[in-house]
């Protein structure tokens, strides 16, 4: 396997393709749909599928937890990047026991995206990176 693309259910192609490129930074590859149902997002090796929830009757299904999680070089410089651009900071950065400097950010839909990278030490080789691209 090389990549993946988490598929989050969304109410509204337009309010989230905004929020995902001009608040965290991500390019749009395009929405799908008339009016738009679809959207695909990519920052760096990172893509994202924003779909329109089908059903009128109830709200966006929300996981228990992270709807995905997102390994970057740097935590620190995505946070203050991210508080600039006003993004609901969901969770502070923290140093966790599972290896890795994180935090949380929660999209207009109520997902919660974790963020981070590996701590050095003791916690490098916790096997939660991929050691090849």
């Amino acid at each position: 396997m090389r990549r993946a693309m988490p598929v989050l259910e969304i109410a509204d192609v337009m309010v989230s393709e905004r929020f995902y490129c001009e608040c965290l930074g991500f390019r749009s590859h395009g929405r799908w749909g008339d009016p738009p149902t679809f959207v695909i997002v990519q920052r760096g090796l990172v893509t994202l599928a924003l779909d329109k929830t089908r059903n009128a009757d109830r709200s966006v299904p929300l996981n228990q937890y992270w709807a995905a999680y997102l390994y970057v070089d740097d935590a620190d410089a995505l946070l203050h990047e991210f508080r600039a651009a006003g993004v609901d900071i969901a969770r502070d950065i923290e140093d966790a026991p599972y290896g890795l400097r994180d935090f949380d950010v929660r999209d207009p839909d109520g997902h919660l995206l974790g963020i981070g990278h590996m701590l050095t030490g003791d916690h490098a080789n916790a096997g939660l990176m991929p050691t090849q691209p």
